[in-house]
């Protein structure tokens, strides 16, 4: 009994490839022997590899047994040995699986894809925001980089899940952020203080830029006063958290429905939202732009952050620009298809 434990746990130990080739050299040498023992019986070798196997499998069709002596002293053998093997291979895989899916579970698994999105810093917005993009593209793959140890979404198929410290080079290219297509920043809730907060980011976004520097970021900012800091790095887009919020709700009672505005563009329970629109090269003004915009249902919002360029509207578009609208999905695809 001592033997065939101390045996039974030399073979866990033995390596997949070895394993793999182990078996495939027993399988074929052993259909090699029955189809020389018993070749009336098999009458080719590949009747003998296919009886090799379905023994092995335990399946027994019957439509192949051994007649003599020799081939069923060699079945017994297969039953012993052949099935034995069979059943560690079994273990093997299934102990594979539980290993992945440990690891994955840990955030200890590298991410192996492009054109993904990185989530940094889990909180309720970072889920939020996950549960928004698959909203809207359901095939995107995510990966969520924290130090919480536990893998925060992992009924995701689509959600990967690194842990570390987001500021290592080591964590980042775990993550792929070479072939990240954006990366999100969310403030550490566990940190109580504002400006260590962004301070984080800022370390987080440096070591990005410094790897990636073509990946887009965006980057959830506490005070307002420490976006200075942040354009030394070319961070692509600010979110600000708290101050905006108090602002909003002080909006809401100074001029009242305010709120409702902001609310329906940043739900997807609502049909409108804010896209982006080539320039048509019939427009020369932002009024040509403005106008051809409303003409197919849609109303010309912004040129990147300028809000002012209804003020504008006599003025030629630049050739830099980037247009931004409001508008619902359908008109938005419209205009784009055209």
């Amino acid at each position: 009994m001592h033997f065939i434990r101390l045996l039974s746990t030399k073979l866990l130990q033995v390596s997949k490839l070895t394993i793999a080739i182990s078996i495939l050299f027993f399988v074929l040498l052993s259909a090699t022997i029955a189809y020389l023992l018993e070749p009336t019986t098999f009458k080719t070798w590949f009747n003998a590899f296919y009886w090799v196997l379905t023994t092995m499998a335990t399946v027994g069709y019957g439509d192949y047994f051994a007649k003599t002596v020799e081939g069923k002293v060699f079945t017994i053998f297969l039953y012993i040995f052949g099935i034995g093997l069979l059943s560690l291979v079994i273990g093997k895989v299934i102990d594979s699986i539980a290993i992945f899916q440990r690891r994955r579970g840990e955030g200890t698994l590298s991410f192996h894809g492009e054109d993904h999105i990185i989530i940094i810093n889990w909180s309720k917005k970072a889920q939020v925001a996950v549960e928004e993009i698959l909203s809207h593209k359901s095939k995107t793959s995510i990966v969520i980089i924290d130090e919480v140890g536990k893998h925060p979404m992992e009924h995701q198929p689509q959600v990967h899940f690194i842990n570390g410290d987001p500021s290592e080079d080591e964590v980042l290219s775990k993550a792929m952020i070479e072939k990240a297509r954006a990366a999100i920043i969310f403030g550490d809730v566990r940190i109580d203080e504002g400006s260590l907060v962004d301070g984080k980011s800022l370390l987080i976004v440096s070591s990005i830029e410094r790897i990636a520097p073509h990946v887009h970021t965006t980057v959830e900012i506490i005070q307002e006063k420490h976006i200075r800091n942040f354009h030394h790095v070319k961070v692509n887009e600010f979110v600000l958290s708290h101050d905006a919020i108090s602002r909003l709700a002080v909006r809401s009672v100074m001029q009242e429905g305010n709120s409702e505005v902001f609310r329906q563009l940043l739900s997807r329970d609502y049909g409108d939202d804010i896209y982006e629109v080539a320039i048509d090269r019939a427009w020369r003004t932002y009024g040509d732009a403005f106008k051809g915009l409303l003409e197919q249902g849609a109303t010309l919002l912004s040129d990147r952050g300028d809000l002012g360029i209804n003020r504008k509207l006599d003025q030629p578009i630049p050739a830099d620009a980037r247009l931004y609208i409001i508008s619902d999905e359908a008109t938005h695809r419209r205009i784009v298809g055209k």
